[in-house]
């Protein structure tokens, strides 16, 4: 009797030393469990952050909502902008970080509109000390005449100075500071022939390449891709 006693008291305490081991594995675990989840909470904002770093000062992407720069960049051409070239501006302040340089002649830019705040993007003919000058649509930079094999006149009407800066214009000194922005598409763009140089403040940065075209002329859907397009770079 006595030994039958042992063997049920035994087995009655085998239950509670596996519950006992079973509650210490749970509690091993918790810890685990919420530590992993704030890893990948640590991950994600360390993602958020490097990528609104990287936006802000280093590579932007931009759309083409316009036909001011064609045949350069097509309506629904999307590219990537170095704003890390011109020196990116810090947020919510006047201050920009150094620049690696300065803008030049044939830099194709995106800025910031100086009358409304808008994203352009224009090519700049002219910085600051050039005397920019147009004749019935052709360009004159310090009495010199260029050649632009990357513009069109889609209109074969030249306007008089009377009519407007379209087609002739100046001479104009760009002031130091400045730089004188024209679209491509020279007889449908608005650029500094009607509002004056553009502040280099102003400056977004530089665009590189093409990442992604769709033709939308013809509405979104079907969608009809330019993949031709994809990968050039920009000049």
């Amino acid at each position: 009797m006595a030994r039958q006693q042992k063997i049920v008291q035994a087995a009655g305490k085998a239950p509670s030393v596996a519950g006992a081991g079973a509650k210490t594995a749970v509690e091993r675990k918790a810890p685990r469990t919420r530590s992993k989840a704030r890893e990948y909470l640590d991950a994600i904002v360390v993602a958020v952050l490097m990528a609104l770093f990287f936006r802000q000062f280093v590579i932007q992407a931009f759309r083409i909502p316009s036909s001011s720069m064609e045949s350069t960049l097509l309506v629904g051409d999307f590219l990537f902008v170095n704003k890390f070239l011109y020196g990116a501006q810090i947020p919510f302040t006047d201050l920009r970080l150094p620049a690696v340089r300065q803008p030049q002649r044939g830099d194709i830019i995106v800025f910031k509109s100086p009358t409304d705040g808008r994203d352009f993007i224009k090519r700049c003919i002219a910085v600051g000390g050039d005397t920019v000058e147009l004749r019935r649509k052709t360009l004159y930079v310090n009495g010199v005449a260029q050649e632009e094999s990357y513009t069109q006149n889609l209109d074969a009407n030249v306007h008089s100075r009377s009519q407007g800066p379209r087609d002739s214009m100046g001479p104009l000194v760009v002031p130091e500071g400045h730089i004188f922005m024209l679209g491509d598409n020279r007889d449908n763009s608005h650029d500094s022939r009607f509002w004056g140089p553009l502040e280099t403040t102003h400056v977004r940065g530089k665009a590189m390449f093409i990442y992604f075209s769709i033709d939308t002329s013809r509405g979104l859907f079907p969608p009809r891709l330019r993949f031709t397009r994809i990968g050039d770079i920009i000049r």
